[in-house]
């Protein structure tokens, strides 16, 4: 409602003028309360927006692994040719693929990993005093050098097989001879994967992997049996050993950037001035401003502008 209102009536134009009492449309652009940062000064609009720059919460049931095993050691071997043709030389696979090593196999592993515990790293260090309070110095670093899995077992415990065949290639069970080091070293990769449902296409996004380098299995776990746990499914506990261990983003990237810190501010842009009037109105106070559009408003429609313009039409009637 305004606080004065007013009007007059000069021949066909009914020219009225007003002061209101809201004047927050005045002067959008310049609104301090645009201004503002998304989210809110509230604890909990700030926590929210915390989570939302990191997509949501982290699930521990998301992740998956690939393990990959050693290949098989490839050495070259000369065989007898065709006969009036010289020997062949060609490379021969030792300790072939067989099915407990085909891609099938390593990809049934890595789907019964029910349990797997990402690698954790140390920084070791020692107290060093020479005035006042000792300081902790670091040194080196460490971690525990080893993964506990767990696996779901099938009716045939092939997932079992599959790490007793990996332990065979490290020692010979008959000779007790240990093969070379890198004969028997694989790597394998942990990641987190996205924890939204599959109409987000989320869910087999990787959010987070390390790769672990120089593993093999040192401890295939024993399974008890017994006749009470007749529901309960088999599960094969396995102890990785490893070298060291990277993270694939920070490690091998120079800088990673994950969400951002503000979101996007809207931006709102001020009318242009189009022509004679625009320009003279927009400089006058908003109430002379709406008691001039009403007037250039009236003007269009009652005089035939485009009759005398030639069928153009000019702002601000246009």
């Amino acid at each position: 409602m305004a606080i004065l209102r007013g009007g007059r009536r000069i021949g066909n134009f009914d020219i009225r003028l007003g002061f209101p009492r809201d004047k927050s449309l005045v002067d959008v652009a310049g609104d301090p309360r645009l201004q503002r940062r998304p989210g809110g000064a509230g604890t909990i609009q700030r926590f929210m927006s915390q989570i939302n720059q990191g997509e949501g919460f982290a699930r521990t049931n998301r992740y998956i692994v690939r393990i990959n095993p050693p290949t098989p050691v490839r050495m070259m071997e000369t065989q007898a040719g065709p006969p009036n043709m010289p020997p062949q030389t060609h490379s021969v696979a030792y300790g072939g693929k067989n099915e407990l090593e085909s891609n099938l196999m390593i990809e049934n592993v890595d789907m019964m990993c029910n349990k797997v515990t990402l690698p954790n790293r140390d920084i070791n260090t020692q107290p060093h005093l020479m005035y006042g309070p000792k300081r902790e110095m670091p040194y080196a670093y460490s971690y525990s050098s080893s993964v506990e899995c767990t696996f779901y077992g099938d009716k045939f415990l092939r997932q079992r097989l599959f790490f007793e065949n990996w332990q065979k290639k490290i020692i010979d069970l008959g000779t007790h001879n240990i093969n070379y080091y890198d004969d028997y070293v694989g790597s394998m990769d942990i990641m987190q994967l996205g924890q939204f449902a599959a109409k987000y296409k989320d869910e087999q996004r990787v959010t987070y992997a390390v790769r672990l380098y120089e593993v093999y299995p040192q401890t295939v776990g024993s399974i008890d049996f017994a006749y009470g746990n007749e529901n309960e499914l088999t599960n094969i506990p396995v102890t990785l050993n490893f070298r060291n261990w990277s993270n694939l983003t920070i490690d091998q990237l120079d800088g990673a950037t994950v969400g951002k810190a503000f979101g996007d501010v809207p931006e709102i842009k001020a009318s242009k001035d189009f022509g004679l009037f625009s320009g003279i109105l927009g400089k006058l106070p908003p109430e002379f401003q709406r008691a001039g559009r009403d007037v250039a408003q009236a003007v269009s429609r009652n005089f035939p502008s485009g009759v005398i313009t030639g069928g153009r039409v000019y702002p601000p009637y246009g």
